[in-house]
């Protein structure tokens, strides 16, 4: 266990998930984002597109980190004067989540923005869209990239993707524990933040082809 080996003398450092509880257990450094300010990010930037009514799509309930990506996400769209309402869906079964989508949009004709909290939650979201003909007049975006999302945002079907840069969140704990071991160095952050980065239809051409070369 990270306690144990912590006891025992060995460095531990963290990645992608953890952040939270990283200090307490007394890992040298977290390497990741942390989810609450990245989803007040993607609020911040989809408040800034005009959005005034948003979905946040949240396919597990009750899981820490994606009920802070939402919260964050809420916090940020209602210091911009917007509402966000939380839609839980079942990722298992993709149709009945389109469907559920779908009705939602049609309840409320306000809606003008969707933010899923992962590429899984997306293509239910860009079905429900196409499906309710709505594709590029309601705003999308999610969090995490696929060959999907990342096509869905460079054809402008999708506002932006939220990257947490998963590649140097398996490059940096290396470099980080080689220098340690080799020269004592450590990070003076609890957490050493690789996101929240956001890939817009700027810049997805590039990312994609970064991608297939397996770097992003």
């Amino acid at each position: 266990s990270i306690t144990a080996a912590i006891e025992a003398g060995i460095p531990v450092i963290s990645m992608n998930s953890g952040s939270d509880v990283a200090q307490e257990l007394g890992i040298l450094v977290h390497v990741g984002q942390t989810e609450y300010e990245a989803g007040f990010g993607g609020g911040e930037r989809m408040a800034e597109a005009g959005v005034t009514n948003a979905l946040c799509v949240n396919q597990e309930v009750g899981n820490a980190a994606l009920d802070l990506r939402c919260e964050g996400f809420t916090d940020a769209m209602e210091e911009g004067g917007a509402t966000v309402e939380v839609l839980a869906v079942d990722l298992n079964d993709p149709t009945g989540a389109q469907q559920r989508i779908e009705a939602a949009l049609q309840a409320t004709a306000e809606i003008d923005g969707i933010l899923t909290l992962g590429p899984s939650g997306a293509t239910p979201a860009l079905e429900a869209l196409r499906g309710t003909d709505q594709l590029g007049t309601i705003q999308l975006a999610t969090f995490d990239l696929s060959p999907e999302v990342l096509q869905a945002v460079a054809d402008g079907d999708m506002l932006f993707a939220i990257d947490q840069q998963q590649y140097i969140q398996g490059y940096l704990p290396i470099v980080l524990l080689t220098l340690n071991a080799t020269n004592l160095n450590t990070i003076a952050n609890d957490v050493l933040m690789t996101g929240p980065g956001f890939v817009t239809q700027e810049t997805a051409e590039r990312v994609i082809a970064l991608s297939e070369a397996g770097t992003r």
